[in-house]
């Protein structure tokens, strides 16, 4: 990605209507995610809850005037002021940075929605599975003040409302309730673990975001975090939990929708390449050096566990001024108990070219 023309966060149009933010920093809001009457539906561009965001400031140098173009202006720093529970699910393109809401002639975010992994709205305990939060143990967000949070347990750090922890945090009963759906091309194997195709999804959680790209963006970028209770007790097993990013229309070169995965095609689990948050040790029969060690885990629920720290993934727009679906998603595979957790961030928008490919964050 050519560093002097990445943009941060999600570019705003001061002339174009945009997705409103609270005052105040910080997160707000208490008790469990079911709470604040969250059915899981879709938010369209109704705005959310109103009241307009503080731009970025800075100069930016020449800029498209173009209201269908990205161009050079700031993009992101709308997320202030959010609910810990995501009640509006345009809090959640807020808080991973996307912040300009699509009218006619423009580009921007046209829909919201909390899903399950086929696409369902959330509903029940399910709800738990989805978050913004200001910090995540020592993590702190990319950019802005809030980051989006989707779990298959609960999105939640020790100490806030509703925190259970991710030994087993089950929302559905895998014994009577019949698995959620899992999205095209999924349930699937890892490269790395011939032979092993996991289970159905149970206790998914994502978000779905709608976005009328710009007409000059050749590529995105968001950066994201994933946690997994499976280290290392669960390596290679049909029990991974999984993370994908599902973009439609996809990617032609790619097998299916996620942009998100390794260098050998693993989709992010404890499977995965990406571990680098942990305690060297053999687990399942495979050596990890856990470059990074544990520091990471603490105040996360997950110490002794692993996770992957940030990493940054990249993906073309093959039609720059199309629309585009992204569902970000988790899911529990096979049962409903070692949860993982995942963070995402920094979503911008980028005029230069890439291919697909996921990388330790910058």
């Amino acid at each position: 990605m050519g560093s002097a023309q990445a943009l941060v966060g999600s570019a705003i149009f001061s002339l174009a209507c945009v997705l409103g933010c609270s005052a105040g920093t910080g997160n707000t809001g208490a008790g469990s995610a079911n709470g604040g009457g969250d059915q899981g539906g879709g938010d369209t561009n109704d705005g959310g809850n109103g009241a307009g965001f503080q731009l970025g400031g800075g100069d930016v140098g020449p800029a498209c005037t173009d209201p269908s173009c990205v161009g050079n202006t700031p993009q992101g720093n709308c997320d202030q002021g959010l609910d810990i529970v995501g009640t509006n699910a345009m809090d959640g393109a807020r808080a991973i940075g996307l912040c300009k809401f699509y009218e006619e002639g423009t580009w921007g975010v046209k829909g919201a929605a909390w899903v399950r992994s086929d696409g369902q709205p959330l509903t029940g305990a399910l709800l738990d599975g989805k978050g913004v939060l200001d910090q995540f143990g020592s993590i702190t967000p990319r950019e802005g003040n809030s980051m989006l949070v989707i779990s298959s347990g609960i999105a939640r750090a020790p100490g806030d409302p509703g925190y259970v922890e991710g030994t087993g945090y089950a929302k559905m009963d895998e014994f009577f309730d019949p698995p959620h759906g899992a999205p095209p091309g999924y349930p699937k194997e890892s490269p790395s673990c011939p032979g092993v195709i996991t289970g159905e999804p149970y206790d998914s959680a994502g978000l779905r975001l709608t976005i009328q790209t710009p007409t000059d963006a050749k590529s995105l970028t968001y950066d994201f975090n994933f946690y997994t209770y499976e280290f290392p007790t669960f390596i290679c097993t049909e029990w991974n939990d999984f993370f994908v990013a599902m973009m439609n229309p996809k990617v032609a070169a790619l097998p299916d929708g996620n942009i998100s995965f390794d260098s050998q095609g693993n989709t992010i689990s404890v499977n995965a390449g990406f571990l680098q948050v942990c305690t060297a040790q053999v687990a399942g029969n495979k050596q990890f050096d856990c470059p990074l060690g544990p520091g990471e885990l603490n105040g996360t629920g997950f110490e002794t566990h692993a996770a992957t720290s940030w990493l940054t993934t990249s993906a073309p727009i093959e039609n720059p001024g199309g629309e585009i679906t992204l569902d970000f998603l988790i899911w529990d595979s096979g049962d409903t108990i070692y949860d993982s957790t995942t963070l995402i961030d920094n979503f911008r928008f980028d005029l230069d070219e890439t291919t697909t490919v996921t990388e330790p964050a910058q």
